[in-house]
């Protein structure tokens, strides 16, 4: 089961690692926030659905058509914590090599929108303390990391958990022997 856990999470990985990197090269740091977590959230969709056929794959292949809930959830949450751990890495690869200052223009972003909403005064000065608060604690790596690694994990576990419900039940997409 470790060999289907680091294939598939290491597939997954690069499907969700590499458009980020490319995507943000290319486009010289000038994404709009909301198209970046559309298109992340997309891209970690279609990564995480290879823990749908990675179970399938082990109960149909391995396992004669018949996995256990535990079991085929663990499969999918190795697999998350993999393709997981590619994702903090291009993420501070692309933070390296690029030297974009990410958290100070999602601050910057996020004041603007305060702003707009018509707040002002001390909660705005307030709002502003919070965001320079941020960027104090995201410049160091024991924060930033954990919190990048949060931002993928809980949806790699959530497509476990349903994968797992879905796929115990021997007649879910079950092979057609003939």
């Amino acid at each position: 089961m470790f060999r289907i856990i680091l294939r598939y999470g290491v597939l997954a990985g690069l499907i969700v690692g590499v458009p980020m990197l490319v995507l943000t090269v290319t486009l010289d740091h000038h994404m709009p926030v909301a198209w970046g977590m559309v298109i992340g959230y997309t891209t970690m969709l279609i990564a995480f659905s290879l823990v749908f056929i990675a179970i399938k794959r082990h109960r149909d292949g391995d396992l004669g058509g018949v996995i256990r809930f535990w079991p085929a959830f663990a499969l999918g949450l190795g697999i998350t914590v993999v393709a997981s751990v590619f994702y903090v890495c291009a993420w501070e690869a692309l933070l390296a090599t690029t030297h974009m200052d990410f958290i100070g223009g999602y601050a910057q972003t996020l004041i603007e929108q305060k702003k707009a909403s018509g707040v002002s005064g001390e909660a705005l000065a307030k709002f502003v303390a919070e965001m320079e608060t941020l960027k104090a604690q995201y410049a160091n790596p024991l924060y930033r990391l954990p919190m990048t690694f949060t931002e993928i994990f809980p949806i790699g576990a959530l497509v476990s958990l349903i994968a797992a419900a879905l796929l115990r039940n021997r007649r879910f997409l079950a092979v057609q022997r003939t």
